[in-house]
């Protein structure tokens, strides 16, 4: 028989507290999104106080706006003591500005179907399942969910095809479909002079098409090479994504956090730090936990206490933050240094283990400092997980190798070079003089990689 009894074990752990937990979470932030992080810090924190801010420009710093000769403030001398010409002025400003802002405010998809759908002579229950429709179109005009399980009554699923029929033909001509494919029928068969085998070719060859078997549709529908390049010229000029011409989305700028620039022959590495404010700690709650203007109640000592040991943890994790960055940018460059100096093909194979054992920290810390980062170059803006890139084995006596972005680039050169019909066999052959060896298919990849088409294609094209 089993007997139990107690047993005494030391164990080591890691505790995962909110000061390191908040660490963690301020290492992989973006510039952007940390200086909303410390915004709302700052909200939350009295102890905490902004010392300096590069991002803000003061008003008084501003030279005076001088006034042209001639003009003068008639009416802020005026017998009107209300009146002033700047309020007026600054009123009207507003009000402009509003009327701007209300009329550039972009249209949706749906608003410019709905505002069709309204203008239609067709009985109410056409209207309800129309607007049932429209509102279940994704940004590209395509049904969300399937159409019959958006209708519960069935005189609404009755009337479904035809409201399907009708939306179809609104503005843009091709929404309320399923895919692509659906979409293009629907622009050739109501499109006013279409070719006449374009509805063949997308409705029975379309997956041929987008893969590109140009052979095996000119045999399967007994057409010319000259006559299949007519039928798609024809579809090229529809639009397989209608909706997309009222979307709303905003275009996001990249924000680099760090520069490198080589100045006399050294690398110098900026760090973008006039985005992020430089943070104190409050005065008055220095005085109020240690000095002469120390609270006396119990209860505000112990808030006083934790919002000083929670700004200064703040300040201090921002801190190292700015630089472990700088580190691993420092390492990053050092190991990339022909990179930096002379360009894209150039880039070597590089690990999160490379630069980590290089600064002495863990790989995932390497991977959090360089998640959604930018640096801008003398060549762009990369992001930093560019520079991490798997190798590609070198042939020849010195066994040098190269990284796949590097080789990549050289492919794009090649091609670039030596012309549209250069096969992806001779590209092998002219990697492998370069002192590069990859298969064919990986040059195939990593073309497609590149959004470079195959040798037919290019010729064709």
């Amino acid at each position: 028989m089993q007997s139990q009894r107690p047993v005494l074990k030391q164990v080591q752990k890691l505790k995962m507290t909110p000061q390191l937990y908040q660490a963690v979470r301020l290492m992989a932030l973006p510039l952007q999104e940390l200086r909303t992080t410390i915004e709302e810090e700052l909200e939350k924190n009295p102890a905490l106080q902004v010392v300096e801010d590069k991002s803000t420009v003061s008003l008084e710093s501003l030279p005076a706006r001088e006034k042209s000769d001639g003009e003068g403030d008639f009416f802020d001398h005026s017998s009107d003591t209300g009146y002033s010409r700047a309020d007026a002025e600054a009123a009207s400003d507003a009000r402009r500005q509003f009327i701007e802002g209300a009329l550039s405010l972009p249209e949706s998809l749906q608003e410019h179907l709905l505002q069709q759908l309204m203008l239609q002579p067709i009985p109410e229950l056409w209207r309800t399942v129309g607007k049932l429709l429209i509102r279940n179109l994704d940004e590209n005009g395509f049904h969300r969910e399937p159409p019959e399980i958006l209708l519960k009554e069935e005189k609404e699923k009755e009337v479904l095809s035809r409201v399907l029929h009708l939306v179809q033909g609104f503005d843009p001509l091709g929404v309320c479909v399923t895919d692509v494919q659906e979409s293009l029928l629907v622009q050739i068969r109501r499109h006013p002079s279409p070719h006449p085998r374009a509805e063949e070719l997308v409705e029975k060859w379309f997956v041929e098409l987008e893969k590109q078997r140009l052979r095996d549709i000119e045999k399967g529908m007994r057409v010319s090479e000259a006559r299949l390049k007519e039928i798609i010229a024809f579809i090229r000029t529809l639009d397989p994504l209608p909706g997309r011409s009222f979307s709303r989305d905003v275009v996001r700028y990249v924000l680099p956090d760090v520069q490198v620039t080589l100045h006399d022959g050294e690398f110098v590495i900026i760090l973008n730090d006039e985005v992020i404010p430089v943070l104190g700690v409050n005065p008055l709650f220095e005085e109020m936990a240690g000095g002469k203007e120390k609270a006396k109640d119990p209860k505000t000592r112990q808030f006083v206490t934790q919002t000083l040991q929670d700004a200064r943890w703040f300040i201090r994790t921002i801190g190292q933050r700015n630089e472990t960055l700088l580190k691993v940018c420092r390492a990053i460059v050092e190991f990339q240094r022909e990179f930096f100096i002379k360009g894209l093909k150039y880039l070597k194979p590089l690990t999160l283990k490379d630069i980590a054992g290089e600064i002495g920290v863990h790989e995932a810390t390497v991977s959090r400092i360089t998640s959604a980062k930018y640096v801008q170059t003398e060549y762009g803006i990369f992001a930093l997980k560019h520079f991490f890139s798997n190798s590609v084995a070198g042939t020849g006596s010195s066994g040098s190798r190269f990284s796949k972005e590097g080789v990549k680039e050289i492919i794009r050169e090649i091609i670039g070079k030596e012309g549209g019909a250069l096969s992806d066999q001779k590209i092998v052959e002219l990697l492998a003089a370069q002192g590069v060896s990859i298969a064919r298919r990986t040059v195939a990849k990593y073309r497609g990689e590149l959004a470079i088409d195959s040798s037919y294609q290019r010729r064709r094209t």
